[in-house]
């Protein structure tokens, strides 16, 4: 009896504590949100004579905290304010909810208004999303490709026990008695091994399949609305960007929507998603990388659209794996076909760098194959911008540096989330720009093909059979493109990317970098920065969007508290004077890079024609009298363009680099970095009577016809083939530099990579081992002070370069067991003098600031 009682006592105190436990855990979530968001404004205007005493107490609690961590810092430290303005015709999307509140004409009281988000999210359009992988089973195509993967196994099974005496028999059936007598024998068989790969066909189909539904979105939706503002302080999209999208889903109704964001974080994969959703938009499948397949998460990306994809499709270096390529196409092919608007993202991963990277044509060929094929009538290409004004994956500084990438796990992505809760973000910014048709590219691309005379170029649709074709630049490692489509599909992708790097908002954050980076590496007055933030948005004015407005001071504050001690200092001086500066370490300098390179792009080709213009002065004896023609260097800017063509993309394929290149030439000699010769009867500044002609011809131009899209002639209206001599500017000195700082940090990089080539001399080396030999090289460098770019230190920069000595055929690369070896070439390794050529043409981009030309620039 007293054991009994003993034993219910026992098992009663244990559940009281795990109930005790759960409530607490209850408690705790209720409590934050509670405190996080609007519930409590929500309960004061239901009941106005609630007395919310917590909430005082609370507040007092605030107010001690607060006193203390004034105390605690520098009495005269300016306060800082919390936000900023996110410009003119913009709406939060965490204070929009549209399907709430009191409705004309409806009932007198709504529950929508006490409970706004559980009304938006339950009351926004629902849309039927159709499973597509027991299509994609049922498939011939698919059927197909599981007896070529059984067969080619077959054979690797053969030659593994045969060798090359039984590697030209049949496995489709036809082969001899004794042929099938002998493959029992030696325990192959070959129906065995087609139940083999069907079952692993339906692996795959189960691996890679979304489960995307209207009850999951509905609910991720409320999650967001309450978990977003605890570390954002806005997530920012245009309105008349979203009509646009729903008008061009109301006048194409059957036709997919292609989003193709550029890859900042892992919050895009849902951030796009949510937008839609709460715009009344299908929301779209999302390719998504098999590293997130992680427990829960994986399950809840599925949930809401995401299809994984394995980051390595082929297994084995040089051998295709046909059924998982087949599988993919067929996927994405009927969820086209279905209706599924598609989302995936056009570089593959996660810049690294903070600047587009190259794109990737997988998921892209599909797509265009698609329409090819006749599968689909047509598709629209949406680019999506995606910005932070604080990144929320943190920095990829270790993998800048050469370190390994940490795998994502659980237990990482519980801390990421808690310690996003803890932080403060600001702002995120998500811009759609306008959709264009596929099929309208692909006529303007044949228009292109057939006015320079290559028809070979000309695309027409084809009939359905696909060439694989292994590649190292496509989606994830590999390739499913039609060869005869290969350059069709490149171009698209490369337009794509230029639209979204030009199309993306600049942040309060990306603007400070950009300065301290390229104007003030040793810091300045607080006024000093305002002035040149002042200048820097006048420059942009017309050309990218600002997401921030207001005074140049307080942005500065706000951005400094954004990005916080680690990276930035706001001090005061000895005279009392607030002075600015990045940290001086080489992780802050690197970080800091990521926010900066958000503009580098738009700046790429004026810091190219200044430091070409330079590297020309220097070989007059006589800098200050020393004159450039102008064909001179635009031709020799072409060349350089070339250098970091893995680097950045310059212009579009449907644009003429040539008279870009005279466009930006006059823009600088508008403003004053370059001179021309006077010429009698000339204009005293004959860039600008060129810019407004070429302005006033854009205006006669007819609305229909797009300047993208046409090439223009070198003729008098951009100055080519004439003989202008251009002259050193010494009143701007100072302009000059900052421009060329946009690119030295990259041309360091690249320097170092052409000067460690020596050490390949009669001796292949591991692509790895070499990285890490320019990554250690750069970053003693930088450490004894020959080079001041700590930002150089980047091995994103350093396979961009090996990729450009590959195209240039100063280096091999061969593939053995998976790994990558380089070497020199043949031409390179018997002749010193032609690897010093390729030095020089390389160290011709580096800024020679303590030059003579620059000798009255600020330090």
């Amino acid at each position: 009896m007293l054991t009994t009682v003993l034993n219910f006592a026992q098992r009663f105190a244990e559940i009281s504590l795990l109930g005790g436990i759960e409530i607490a855990s209850v408690a705790l979530i209720v409590y934050y949100i509670f405190a996080k968001t609007r519930a409590p404004v929500i309960i004061a205007g239901l009941f106005p004579n609630l007395n919310l005493s917590y909430r005082s107490s609370l507040g007092k609690i605030n107010t001690i905290r607060s006193d203390l961590l004034v105390t605690l810092r520098s009495s005269n430290e300016p306060k800082v304010q919390n936000s900023v303005a996110h410009g003119i015709g913009t709406q939060n999307m965490l204070e929009l909810t549209p399907q709430s509140g009191q409705k004309p004409f409806k009932r007198l009281f709504d529950w929508g208004v006490a409970f706004p988000y559980v009304a938006q999210v339950l009351r926004s359009e629902k849309f039927e999303y159709r499973q597509v992988t027991e299509i994609v089973h049922n498939d011939v195509v698919l059927k197909h490709a599981i007896k070529q993967a059984a067969e080619q196994t077959l054979r690797e099974q053969r030659y593994a026990k045969n060798g090359h005496r039984l590697l030209t028999r049949s496995a489709s059936g036809d082969q001899s008695a004794a042929a099938e007598e002998e493959d029992e024998k030696q325990g192959i068989s070959y129906q065995a091994i087609l139940r083999k790969q069907e079952q692993r066909a339906m692996s795959i189909l189960k691996d890679m399949g979304s489960t995307l539904n209207n009850g999951l979105l509905a609910l991720t939706s409320w999650i967001l609305y309450k978990l977003l503002p605890c570390f954002l302080s806005g997530v920012v999209t245009n309105t008349k960007q979203i009509e646009m999208l729903k008008t061009a889903t109301e006048k194409s109704p059957g036709t997919p929507l292609i989003f193709v964001p550029l890859h900042r974080s892992h919050l895009d994969y849902i951030m796009v998603t949510w937008i839609l959703t709460n715009n009344d938009i299908r929301s779209p499948l999302v390719a998504a990388g098999n590293n997130l397949q992680i427990p829960v998460f994986g399950g809840l990306l599925r949930g809401l659209g995401a299809f994984f994809i394995k980051r390595k499709i082929d297994p084995v270096e040089g051998k295709k794996d046909v059924l998982y390529r087949a599988a993919l196409h067929l996927y994405l092919t009927h969820a086209l076909k279905q209706g599924h608007n598609v989302e995936f993202f056009i570089e593959g991963g996660r810049t690294r760098t903070g600047k587009p990277c190259m794109p990737k044509g997988g998921i892209l060929s599909v797509i265009v194959n698609a329409f090819m094929d006749g599968s689909i009538p047509d598709a629209l290409l949406v680019p999506v911008s995606v910005n932070y004004e604080r990144l929320v994956d943190g920095n990829f500084v270790r993998e800048q540096k050469g370190e390994k990438k940490v795998p994502e796990s659980f237990s990482k992505a519980i801390s990421g989330i808690w310690k996003a809760l803890r932080s403060n973000y600001g702002l995120m910014r998500i811009d759609f720009n306008e959709p264009y048709s596929i099929r309208e590219l692909v006529n303007s691309y044949n228009k292109i093909a057939r006015e320079d005379g290559n028809m070979a170029k000309v695309y027409k649709p084809a009939a359905r059979t696909l060439q694989h074709n292994q590649s190292t630049s496509s989606l994830y490692g590999t390739d499913v493109v039609c060869e005869e489509h290969r350059n069709l599909i490149e171009s698209i992708s490369r337009q794509v990317v230029f639209d979204c790097a030009s199309a993306t908002s600049v942040m309060s954050t990306n603007a400070l970098a950009f300065l301290l980076l390229t104007r003030y590496r040793n810091g300045a007055e607080e006024q000093i920065l305002a002035a040149a933030l002042d200048d820097l948005r006048n420059s942009l004015y017309g050309c990218k969007d600002i997401g921030f407005s207001g005074e140049s001071s307080q942005i500065l504050a706000y951005a400094c508290d954004l990005l916080g001690s680690g990276l930035v200092t706001r001090t005061r001086d000895e005279n009392g004077r607030l002075v600015i500066r990045a940290v001086n370490s080489v992780e802050s300098f690197i970080e800091l890079a990521y926010y900066s390179n958000m503009l580098t792009p738009h700046f790429a080709l004026s810091s190219i024609l200044l430091t070409t213009f330079h590297a020309l002065l220097s070989e007059r004896e006589k800098k200050r009298e020393a004159k450039v023609p102008r064909k001179k260097l635009i031709d020799t800017a072409l060349e350089n363009c070339q250098i970091y063509r893995y680097e950045f993309i310059l212009n579009k394929p449907t644009q003429v680099l040539e008279s870009m290149l005279y466009k930006q030439l006059d823009d600088l000699l508008i403003s004053g970095c370059i001179c021309a010769e006077q010429v009698q009867g000339e204009s005293e500044n004959p860039g600008e009577s060129k810019r407004l002609a070429r302005s006033l011809a854009a205006d006669c131009l007819d609305e229909d016809n797009d300047d993208d899209y046409l090439h223009v002639a070198n003729g008098d209206c951009e100055g080519g083939g004439d003989d202008t001599q251009l002259l050193f500017s010494s009143e701007t000195v100072q302009q000059q530099r900052y421009i060329c700082e946009v690119l030295a940090p990259f041309a360091w990089t690249y320097v170092t990579v052409a000067h460690s080539l020596q050490i390949l001399h009669r001796n292949s080396m591991l692509e790895s081992e070499f990285i890490s030999f320019v990554i250690n090289d750069l970053t003693g460098k930088v450490r004894r002070g020959s080079c001041i770019y700590a930002e150089s230190i980047s091995t994103d920069s350093v396979r961009n370069c090996l990729k450009l000595l590959e195209k240039w055929s100063v280096i091999e690369v061969c593939n053995q067991q998976g790994l990558r070896l380089i070497s020199l070439n043949t031409l390179y390794e018997m002749s010193r003098e032609s690897l010093n050529t390729i030095v020089k043409k390389i160290d011709a981009m580096v800024p020679k600031f303590n030059s003579g030309y620059f000798a009255e620039a600020m330090p």
